[in-house]
């Protein structure tokens, strides 16, 4: 497959910074994995009973004239769900270039063999950006153990996105399905941004309940940047607003969460919001397309 190209961001209303790449319906044979995603379509009351495939995200978007991240989240080790593997999700989406920017994902328990992997990743393929999600993969973002990961994505010039904040994933599950959600508080990725200084580094995500860290973070590290996904704007805390149309207003970032939530829903909502007009078009582009240097 040749490098990855990028989309006419020019031709577009927004670019989305965080959607899910989910395998097609049917196609997954882990134990309790329908469970699992029914209870997210519950928890969000998402109109999606079933993820959408790379295809149906692509011409959703596409119908939207948006652009959008797309990427799979590596938790093998922690749920028992297999992982879409990268490289069949980067060739699916390579169909679909003229409005998706894949980034992947890497559990960084794979120590060695995951690094091989993003560097691979980063070299061959073009990609230009990795997602982590501390909660699912049972893991401090700033633990020593995925700092060679880190080390890589930064020589490679690409993003490093984290989950933050609460999380949907086994809301109301027995146990919450064995999710522990101290491992996304975004202060551990403030360590992150002081090692790697160069990294670029996404916090998503409304960080309840420590909104203020990831403010905080955000303010005081030059590489930090926040994206709104997760959250219809409607129930955006007042500080966060307040952030959004001030000292921030340069590094806050348009995110759905699709399939839970959808750009409809959200851009519905954010019209409503108490915005400075000339703002909105950093949150919904600008900010983005600097971020990823397209």
């Amino acid at each position: 497959m040749p490098k990855l190209a990028l989309p006419k961001i020019d031709d577009v209303v927004a670019i989305d910074i965080h959607t899910h790449a989910e395998e097609p319906c049917g196609m997954h044979a882990d134990d309790g994995y329908d469970d699992f995603q029914a209870q997210m379509a519950d928890y969000f009351k998402s109109p999606h009973k079933h993820p959408p495939t790379v295809p149906e995200t692509a011409a959703y978007y596409r119908s939207k004239n948006i652009a959008a991240v797309i990427f799979p989240v590596d938790a093998e080790r922690e749920t028992g769900f297999r992982r879409y593997n990268n490289y069949e999700m980067l060739e699916v989406a390579s169909d679909h270039l003229d409005v998706l920017i894949p980034f992947v994902s890497i559990d960084p328990h794979k120590g060695k063999l995951g690094v091989r992997e993003a560097r691979k990743l980063i070299e061959e393929y073009g990609v230009r950006g990795f997602k982590f999600h501390p909660t699912m993969q049972g893991f401090y973002a700033n633990d020593r153990l995925a700092y060679p990961l880190y080390e890589a994505i930064n020589d490679g010039g690409a993003i490093a996105l984290f989950h933050t904040g609460q999380t949907g994933v086994g809301s109301g599950m027995p146990g919450g399905m064995g999710m522990r959600l101290k491992y996304s508080n975004p202060m551990y990725m403030d360590d992150v941004a002081a090692d790697f200084p160069d990294l670029k580094i996404i916090l998503a995500h409304p960080s309840f309940p420590w909104q203020e860290e990831a403010l905080s973070v955000a303010t005081h590290k030059p590489n930090v940047y926040i994206d709104l996904s997760g959250w219809s704007p409607k129930y955006f805390p007042p500080i966060l607003v307040r952030y959004i149309n001030s000292i921030l207003q340069d590094k806050m970032l348009f995110g759905s969460d699709w399939p839970v939530i959808t750009p409809d829903r959200w851009l519905a909502d954010f019209a409503k919001l108490d915005i400075r007009e000339e703002i909105r078009p950093k949150v919904l582009k600008a900010n983005a397309r600097k971020l990823l240097g397209i």
